[in-house]
């Protein structure tokens, strides 16, 4: 057997941080295919700082406010 250490993930409040919003950003202006649900997420855990840089990246329609359905797709 190794003595290997387990590895926790990362927590709550780290995700939540300044770094969290980069990674959404970099994603955004390479162009990653983050499906709606997802930009939905983003927009529940951070708020209003997400919610203008998925805007920013033309991304942002009223669905992702209530669940990451596009209008007319529900």
């Amino acid at each position: 057997m190794c003595n290997r250490q387990p590895a926790p993930g990362i927590s709550r409040t780290d995700r939540l941080s300044p770094a969290g919003l980069e990674r959404l950003d970099r994603q955004l202006v390479n162009g990653s295919q983050i499906s709606d649900g997802v930009l939905a997420q983003w927009i529940r855990r951070y708020g209003e700082l997400a919610r203008v840089l998925i805007k920013q990246h033309g991304r942002y329609h009223a669905g992702l406010e209530s669940g990451g359905m596009p209008p007319g797709k529900r």
